[in-house]
C-alpha cells in the first residue's frame, strides 16, 4: 500500500474582524473625564453647590451693574469657566443624551483631528457657546453647565464632510478610519449641499423648539440654554478650517462628490 505524505491543510486567514463600536482615545477620554467629574454628586449638598458656583457659567459673574454679588472663584473663575461648565452636568440623562450625538460626530472628528486638536476644539466652542449665553442671558444668576456647546459644535464641524462620498454619512462609506479622513468640503461648498441644508434646517429647528417651548431634559426644572447650542455650533462650522489637517477637495473635485451624492438621494 503505497503511503503519500500529507500536506498539512492551513484554514483560511480569517478576515480582520472590527469591533461594533470603536471609539477614538482622545473622545474616551473625554467622556471618561466627564463621568469622574460627575462623581461631585457624591460629595455633600454644600460641597457639590460650591463646585457648581466655581466651575459652572454665570453670567452675572461679569455683571456689576444691578445686584452687589461675590461669587466663589474669584476673578479666575471669570476665565475657566468659559470652559469647566462643559464638564459639568446635571444629571446621567444630561450626560446620556451629549454623549450619544458625541458618538457618532465627535468620533468622526477624535479621528481627523488627533487629540490635541480634538480637546483644543471642544475647548473653542464651549468658549463659544458660553459667549452666546452671557450675550443673551447679562444678568443671570442660574449657573449654565452641559457640554452641549462642545457637542453642538462636533455636529456642525463633522458635516462640512459627513457627506462627501466614502465619508460616514455617505452612501458608500469606508472603514472609521477612512471616514473620518476624506476631504472636506469648503464652507461655500458646503452651504450649497442639499443634504447639509436639509441637516441645517432641521438642527436650528429643534433649538429653536426647545427654546420655544421652554423644554428641558431629564425632568429637570432647568431649560435648555439653547442660544450656547448655536454658539457652540457656529464655531464649530466656521473655524472647522482652522483645526482640519486634512488638505481640502478641490472645488471641482468636491462639485463631482455633491453630483454623485445627489444622483443617489
Amino acid at each position: 500500500m503505497d503511503s503519500h505524505p500529507e500536506s498539512p491543510l492551513e484554514p483560511p486567514p480569517e478576515a480582520p474582524r472590527e469591533p461594533i463600536l470603536t471609539l477614538p482615545a482622545a473622545l474616551t477620554a473625554y467622556i471618561l473625564l466627564i463621568a469622574v467629574i460627575h462623581l461631585r454628586v457624591l460629595l455633600p449638598p454644600e460641597m457639590e453647590n460650591w463646585t457648581i458656583d466655581v466651575f459652572g457659567f454665570i453670567p452675572k459673574r461679569y455683571d456689576s451693574t444691578l445686584l452687589d454679588i461675590t461669587f466663589p472663584g474669584g476673578e479666575g473663575a471669570k476665565v475657566w469657566t468659559f470652559v469647566t461648565y462643559s464638564l459639568l452636568h446635571a444629571n446621567l440623562t444630561h450626560i446620556g443624551f451629549n454623549v450619544l450625538w458625541l458618538l457618532p460626530f465627535g468620533s468622526a472628528l477624535a479621528r481627523r483631528f488627533g487629540a490635541v486638536r480634538f480637546f483644543v476644539f471642544m475647548a473653542v466652542t464651549a468658549a463659544a457657546g458660553a459667549l452666546a449665553h452671557l450675550l443673551t442671558h447679562e444678568h443671570a444668576i442660574a449657573p449654565m453647565i452641559g457640554a452641549s456647546a462642545s457637542v453642538s459644535g462636533t455636529m456642525a464641524a463633522a458635516i462640512r464632510f459627513a457627506f462627501v462620498k466614502g465619508s460616514f454619512l455617505s452612501f458608500s462609506r469606508g472603514d472609521a478610519e477612512a471616514a473620518a479622513k476624506v476631504p472636506a468640503l469648503s464652507l461655500w461648498r458646503a452651504l450649497r449641499n442639499g443634504r447639509v441644508l436639509a441637516f441645517l434646517a432641521i438642527w436650528f429647528g429643534v433649538n429653536i423648539l426647545f427654546g420655544a417651548t421652554s423644554l428641558s431634559l431629564g425632568g429637570e426644572e432647568a431649560s435648555v440654554a439653547w442660544q450656547a447650542h448655536i454658539g457652540g455650533f457656529l464655531a464649530g462650522l466656521l473655524l472647522f478650517s482652522l483645526f482640519d489637517p486634512i488638505p481640502r477637495e478641490r472645488d471641482d473635485a468636491a462639485d463631482a462628490s455633491s453630483a454623485d451624492q445627489s444622483s443617489r438621494i
